[in-house]
């Protein structure tokens, strides 16, 4: 498939809000129970879920490129009840409400215990508005992925791996920030956010290896017979299936040779994983938010060069007939 990197934008910067918002609420929820404690909630949330929204806007201003008619985008949710896109379209802009709503509600102090103050249990309607944004952050991994793992007749994507990638890239993204972040605001929460950086990206480690593994042994279901509808035991192609260059050979192939595509996965793996793990504990260690942003962006880079390589790794069938060049 050709990547796009409108859609690549759309997924790995959406992806890093949900992680952030994600990361703060699960600081939040140490606190509520007494394991941490927050210097100054005011900023830390409130500030920590603007930047949150802010990826997640920057995304859909991404998304708004890969639009033949933009004007027209609001249609894009009127298919919910079969289609994962627009099911997405629903529920990112739920999220966006959410994370707003979790943000402005700390940033103003307004924030009363639900339960009552002499229950021992916290109440606060910032975790239940919280509870609520995470519940639509993992519907948004939801929808995002399945877009994707939902396409039978491409079997690099038809997969729950595919899904699962998203949400722990999503997840490892967010908390990594969060962890530079709160280097800034709330110094007693690095560790913990490194942590769990740690323990999703072992997770998402394992679970991309194990894709890209599935799919270095798949096995086309389609034939250059079947592509034609031609049964004869010995068919020759002579061209790539047209004369010049089509929308089917522009959209539904990368146009890059096999060895950009082998590259591209070393440098994904390399700047999602050997790289950010050691750095992230280098500026725990030695308390830099220099190193702890350093390890944000490269990891982020390496966002990019997987989107890319997820999208160009997916072999379209038609691909059998308008052969490459």
């Amino acid at each position: 498939m050709h990547p796009a990197f409108s859609v690549i934008f759309l997924t790995t910067l959406i992806g890093v809000g949900q992680g952030l918002f994600l990361a703060l609420f699960t600081g939040q929820s140490y606190a509520a129970v007494g394991f941490v404690e927050i210097p100054d909630p005011r900023a830390f949330y409130g500030i920590g879920s603007a930047i949150a929204l802010a990826f997640l806007v920057a995304g859909l201003v991404a998304s708004i490129f890969h639009l033949g008619h933009p004007e027209r985008a609001w249609r894009a949710a009127a298919q919910w009840r079969t289609s994962w896109l627009s099911r997405e379209v629903i529920v990112l802009p739920a999220f966006m409400g959410a994370v707003a709503l979790y943000g402005g509600l700390h940033w103003l102090g307004w924030d009363p215990n639900l339960l009552g103050t002499e229950n021992p249990l916290q109440g606060q309607l910032t975790l239940f508005v919280g509870a609520l944004g995470t519940l639509l952050a993992f519907a948004l991994f939801l929808c995002t992925g399945m877009i994707y793992a939902s396409l039978r007749f491409l079997q690099e994507w038809h997969t729950p791996l595919t899904v699962i990638n998203y949400t722990l890239f999503g997840g490892t993204s967010g908390f990594i920030l969060a962890t530079a972040f709160s280097a800034l605001h709330a110094p007693n929460l690095v560790a913990l956010f490194a942590t769990w950086s740690t323990i999703i990206l072992v997770l998402v480690l394992f679970s991309r290896g194990a894709s890209l593994l599935r799919n270095a042994r798949l096995k086309p279901r389609s034939t250059l017979q079947s592509a034609i509808g031609v049964r004869h035991n010995r068919i020759q192609q002579k061209s790539m299936g047209m004369m010049g260059g089509a929308f089917n050979t522009r959209e539904f192939f990368h146009g890059a040779r096999q060895s950009v595509i082998r590259n591209i996965r070393w440098i994904f793996l390399l700047l999602v994983f050997a790289v950010p793990l050691p750095l992230l504990w280098i500026g725990v260690a030695t308390d830099s938010l220099a190193l702890l942003l350093t390890t944000f962006v490269t990891h982020y880079l390496g966002l990019i060069a997987e989107r890319w390589f997820f999208f160009a790794q997916a072999n379209h069938p038609q691909n059998i007939y308008y052969q490459t060049v």
